[in-house]
């Protein structure tokens, strides 16, 4: 690495071939799908209520279950694909996705809704744990960083894009049929993607069917991520928040002192070691963590505050928020061009503009005339955009470097599986933030402000993060060179 922590190497090439460009768009196709289905829902929400005639614990389980279930499936899946080879497992869990999406679609209960949503949820968390793994196994270099570059503005653009199209859906063919409709639209690009991946996704790794799965691995991991995840989903109360912190607490221990066993006896456990030694690893999770986090809770207060607080439409606050996804894509696009001149710097000066936007947001909030709120947000959601464009795929590439090519699903997974569950903190909390500080009387404007300020100390504690992920990976680099130069000093002093 050199001086400005740019990714070492030789040179590569700088642009996709062919059968590169195929595979790269099969990746930005699957994750574009299944992304889009949970942005476009979250519009939909009082129209299916309303046919459904569905409770508030359903509505919960419709729009949380989902994660619940993308994320139990992503790292199994992803220790899947480095096993047995990523391929079926990327078509498999899309046709599943696709089918359900019909079975939502024709939902006549809540019930019905609920379990295909679960489903729904396990097929894109086993789609999107192979799309990671598949772009590390294809490209290298500065062309690893760019395919993952494009894979991160999918996701945003995704979940931008998801209100105003499912806005426009409900208009169009109206509540009662709109709801049904918005489930649909997965269907033929589902299909599409999926007759895609068959085509041009590479073949398994004939020796990927040789390793063992760490069964005993995956059940405590399992069972850890609904422990981390299923109070967020259905908040459970005081002594059910101490149970569950008590559960993960036990299961994590189970988990490290089970892979070192594993270890041990001669297997391949399913978190590899490197990934557990690797400080930068660690940080850059961290980091992911707290980006991913403090971005989506972030997005949630601002349709919240354009919604209830200014008396903006759904498609009027979608609109507000379409810079940032604009901007993201830019950003993203020129991303690997910055990270080969300033490296690492690049992460750390992206998070620190996002931190500084959702800053200035707040303040904009409370000092700014009423009438231009929406202008001078979305500005700032411009350059918020810009900043996470800039940093969330270099980040994300930065990390993944640390992963062994045996272990690149497993990796990817466990970044993403940290990522989901920073967003159901992230999104339970602040939602929380807000809804109490405009119960105390202070208003939407300073209940967007406190929530802001919130969302700019966790982004700022992704800055330090990424400072000291910096210095880790400076000395885990330095140590080779420093043992390599110490046989020669030796024999300088011994012809000397």
């Amino acid at each position: 690495m050199s001086a400005t922590g740019a990714i070492p190497g030789a040179p590569v090439k700088e642009r996709f071939d062919a059968a590169g460009r195929r595979v790269l768009m099969v990746c930005v196709a699957g994750g574009f799908t299944t992304l889009l289905d949970q942005s476009v829902l979250n519009t939909s929400i009082p129209a299916l209520r309303e046919t459904l005639h569905a409770q508030p614990a359903h509505l919960q389980w419709i729009v949380a279950g989902y994660s619940l279930a993308f994320g139990l499936a992503l790292i199994p899946g992803g220790r899947l694909g480095d096993v047995r080879g990523r391929k079926w497992f990327f078509v498999g869990g899309l046709a599943l996705f696709t089918v359900v999406s019909l079975l939502s679609a024709t939902a006549t209960e809540p019930w019905m809704l609920v379990a295909s949503r679960l489903l729904q949820g396990a097929g894109a968390g086993l789609v999107n744990s192979q799309m990671i793994g598949t772009l590390q196994d294809v490209f290298q270099g500065q062309l690893r960083a760019r395919a993952l570059g494009m894979y991160a503005v999918t996701g945003g653009l995704a979940f931008a894009l998801g209100p105003p199209v499912g806005g426009a859906v409900l208009a169009a063919v109206g509540p009662e049929h709109g709801w049904r409709l918005t489930f649909l639209l997965n269907v033929p690009f589902g299909l599409a993607t999926v007759w895609l991946a068959a085509r041009h996704l590479p073949r398994p790794r004939a020796a990927a069917r040789n390793a063992d799965l760490d069964l005993v691995g995956l059940l405590l991991v399992g069972a850890l991520t609904l422990a981390l995840m299923l109070p967020f989903v259905q908040p459970p109360g005081w002594a059910g928040w101490f149970g569950f912190a008590v559960a993960a607490a036990l299961l994590l221990g189970a988990l490290a002192w089970w892979q070192r066993r594993y270890a041990r006896a001669g297997g391949h456990p399913l978190i590899h070691p490197a990934l557990t030694r690797s400080a930068p690893y660690a940080l850059g999770t961290a980091v992911a963590m707290a980006q991913f986090g403090s971005s989506l809770a972030a997005g949630l207060v601002l349709t919240m505050f354009l919604q209830d607080g200014l008396g903006l439409s759904p498609l009027g606050a979608a609109l507000v928020a379409l810079p940032s996804a604009v901007a993201m894509g830019f950003a993203s696009a020129v991303a690997w061009r910055v990270v080969a001149r300033f490296g690492r710097r690049t992460v750390t000066a992206g998070m620190t503009g996002s931190a500084l936007t959702m800053l200035t947001g707040g303040l904009v909030a409370m000092w700014a005339p009423v009438g231009s709120l929406p202008w001078l947000l979305a500005l700032l959601q411009l350059l918020g955009g810009a900043s996470i464009g800039l940093m969330g795929a270099s980040n994300q590439a930065f990390v993944l470097r640390h992963a062994p090519a045996e272990a690149a699903g497993v990796s990817g997974a466990i970044l993403q599986m940290a990522q989901r569950i920073a967003a159901a903190v992230g999104v339970s909390a602040l939602s929380g933030v807000y809804l109490r500080a405009t119960g105390g009387g202070g208003g939407h404007r300073a209940a967007f402000a406190w929530s802001s300020g919130v969302c700019a100390a966790v982004a700022a504690l992704a800055v330090l993060a990424s400072v000291l992920a910096g210095r880790a990976t400076a000395r885990e680099e330095s140590a080779p060179q420093a043992a390599s130069a110490e046989p020669a000093r030796e024999e300088t002093r011994a012809s000397g």
